[in-house]
């Protein structure tokens, strides 16, 4: 009987986990009255999406995968661009910035991939250690490179780049710098709170999200607004 009562609680908490890592269950459920406007970030890793079946998803807006440190290309951009634009979706790119690689040839990488589009969201530059290279660079350094990439983007597409970043990368790079970006952070347990009160633009609450298109997981995103400052944001 000891046993039993052993093994019970171990069952509850395998099936919560299990739940959790198949995306069945969240920490985060969000309110569509508080964040009526969402949307998701997609690469190659979505594989082929059903953009009629992800029709059916209540999204206002797709960010996509375009380029990775100074000469990876994401197989599935312009596909995944100009389905994406043809659904009507607000639509932008994102690059994965190496921190090895300089500021100007990862720019010069997204430039040469991205089209320039009056309709398109700003460019969004994904800062975060994960699956990233190591660097020799002090951090000041760093945030100078990161400094170039930004200003060489944002001249060329005539928009102030977003900053993804998760909570790691952001307390040790972005906390009392970039006061100029907008934040789109990454925080999958809880609503996003940063120091002094800053406020957050964008919010990835989820990375093992389902939708009805999309094979496996893709990452859910909101944004920090109503309908009417989402429409004053992306003019």
């Amino acid at each position: 009987m000891k046993k039993i009562f052993l093994l019970v609680p171990l069952i509850v908490i395998f099936g919560i986990y299990s739940a959790f890592e198949n995306g069945w269950l969240r920490l985060n459920y969000l309110g569509k009255k508080e964040f009526p406007v969402r949307g998701i970030d997609i690469s190659h890793h979505q594989k082929k999406i059903n953009w009629e079946e992800l029709r059916k998803a209540e999204i206002n807006f797709v960010i996509i995968k375009a380029t990775e440190g100074a000469d990876y290309q994401d197989p599935n951009f312009k596909e995944n661009w100009n389905e994406s634009l043809k659904e009507g979706y607000e639509t932008g790119a994102y690059h994965f910035y190496r921190l090895c690689k300089s500021g100007n040839e990862q720019a010069e990488n997204f430039i040469n991939t991205v089209p320039k589009s009056e309709t398109a969201l700003p460019p969004f530059i994904d800062l975060e250690y994960g699956g990233n290279c190591k660097t020799d660079k002090s951090r000041d350094e760093v945030k100078k490179e990161i400094y170039i990439f930004l200003e060489t983007v944002k001249d060329h597409y005539g928009k102030s780049p977003v900053l993804y970043a998760t909570d790691s990368f952001y307390k040790d790079y972005i906390e009392n710098d970039y006061q100029e970006y907008d934040i789109w952070i990454r925080n999958i347990i809880s609503k996003p709170k940063l120091e002094n009160n800053r406020k957050w633009t964008f919010w990835q609450y989820a990375n093992r999200g389902r939708l009805k298109g999309i094979e496996g997981f893709v990452d859910l995103n909101i944004f920090h607004g109503s309908e009417e400052e989402y429409r004053k944001f992306i003019k």
